[in-house]
């Protein structure tokens, strides 16, 4: 079988910055929380219907890893640009309005970011020393992807909000 090779003229893909690296990682423990929230539900019904002993730890346990795969995927969904919006508004706009918009949606990301994270550790921090119910684990850990998640999302915003500005007029 003969190699395949790339014209002279293909170029290679630029290399990630470190912004698209901490997207990928993100989406990464994304994927870890939800291949984990498969598992461990799996394993409380199998538990509860087959050998009718359904362990107490797997609700909580589910709470975390639901709050991971939400919060580390929405802050990815920040960075590549792939969150709510109005994408058909946007294409109508001309360019230094859709920058004024842009601005303004990136403002408000920072600021709901600003909060999870801020608010998030604030409960994060009181409840850190008492138990979760069924699981040996602090009742606010649930937080904690929250915090992380909702930083994330402050800093992938801030940056598609410099980005913005640093755009040609024609390229959006």
């Amino acid at each position: 079988m003969p190699e395949q090779t790339l014209p002279d003229d293909a170029a290679a893909p630029p290399p990630k910055s470190a912004l698209d690296r901490l997207s990928d990682a993100s989406i990464a423990v994304a994927v870890v929380a939800l291949l984990g929230l498969v598992v461990v539900q799996g394993w409380q019904v199998f538990a509860r219907y087959v050998i009718n002993d359904s362990p107490s730890w797997t609700e909580p346990v589910t709470i975390v890893l639901l709050a991971a795969s939400m919060s580390f995927g929405a802050a990815s969904g920040v960075h590549t640009g792939r969150h709510f919006g109005f994408f058909l508004l946007a294409e109508a706009m001309r360019p230094a309005h859709r920058r004024i918009v842009d601005t303004i949606v990136n403002l408000v990301i920072v600021a709901i970011g600003a909060v999870l994270a801020g608010w998030g550790s604030v409960l994060l921090v009181d409840g850190f020393d008492v138990r979760m119910a069924g699981a040996p684990l602090p009742q606010s850990l649930p937080y904690l992807p929250l915090v992380l998640g909702g930083a994330l999302m402050v800093v992938f915003a801030l940056a598609r909000g410099a980005g913005t500005w640093t755009k040609r007029d024609g390229a959006g």
